[in-house]
């Protein structure tokens, strides 16, 4: 009998990305992803219901995520589903079901998260620097001080 292991998903990230190393140095990055489905009940009113995903991507892609993704992005997932389990220290056995990603799309305009915060930044300092212009106009005298104006000491 033939098997098939594959997952494609659009969601939006849960959180940032978190980007660790492996001892042997690769990159392996976490992603939550949470994926919305809509649909009509029997009484015919619209629900909403959301899936909450780990997804776990590997080396260059992973180091991207890390780089691109943040907070509420948009992406798509293609991967498979894979089992993870473990032990509670007080010896209460757990499982979890995962995607680990083949490949992941950024969907919707993106930059690198440093380039965006310098942005932001920028616009910050460019409208403070624009509200002192606009102060210190207010705060001169509407007539210009000529140089005859000025007592001179001859």
């Amino acid at each position: 009998m033939a098997n098939l292991n594959k997952v494609f998903l659009i969601g939006n990230l849960t959180r940032d990305p978190e980007l660790r190393y492996t001892p042997n140095g690769t990159a392996v990055a976490n992603l939550g992803l949470a994926v919305n489905r809509r649909f009509k009940d029997s009484s015919g009113e619209l629900k909403e219901e959301v899936c909450f995903l780990t997804v776990t991507v590997w080396d260059k892609q992973a180091e991207a995520c890390c780089q691109y993704l943040q907070k509420g992005r948009p992406v798509f997932v293609e991967g498979v589903l894979q089992s993870r389990f473990w032990e509670t220290n007080d010896g209460q056995k757990r499982s979890a079901i995962d995607v680990r990603a083949e490949r992941v799309q950024f969907l919707g305009n993106y930059g690198p998260k440093e380039k965006e915060a310098e942005k932001a930044a920028d616009m910050q300092t460019a409208e403070a620097t624009q509200q002192q212009q606009q102060q210190q106009q207010q705060q001169q005298p509407s007539e210009a001080i000529k140089p005859e104006d000025i007592a001179w000491d001859e």
